[in-house]
């Protein structure tokens, strides 16, 4: 399944569903297969997501710090951070927040 966020102030912006429901859920909104992010919301949308990734980079470093003080091998973590998957969405966020559109998702 994917997720398809549509606003007529931002092209479209198309996640899988692990991510997609991972971003919805850190943002308070149900990740069902539609949805609506009105801009009085996005604003603490975008706070949301900024301290998941913050929160998730902190975590991340105090982990290899643990591990380097034990004198273990540090962990790796997934390829693609939460920043990377997030940040194409808080641009859209901005750029729909500023224009007073509403962004929408759907299964395609």
């Amino acid at each position: 399944m994917l997720y398809k966020f549509k606003s007529k102030a931002a092209g479209d912006l198309i996640m899988l569903e692990p991510n997609g429901r991972r971003v919805l859920q850190i943002i308070g909104k149900d990740p069902g297969p539609k949805g609506i992010i009105e801009p009085d919301q996005m604003p603490a949308a975008i706070q949301a997501l900024e301290a998941a990734i913050l929160k998730e980079e902190a975590e991340q470093q105090e982990a290899i710090a643990d591990a380097r003080a034990k004198g273990q091998v540090p962990p790796t973590f997934a390829e693609v951070s939460l920043r990377q998957r997030a940040l194409p969405f808080i641009d859209m966020l901005t750029r729909c927040q500023k224009a007073g559109a509403d962004i929408v998702w759907g299964t395609p």
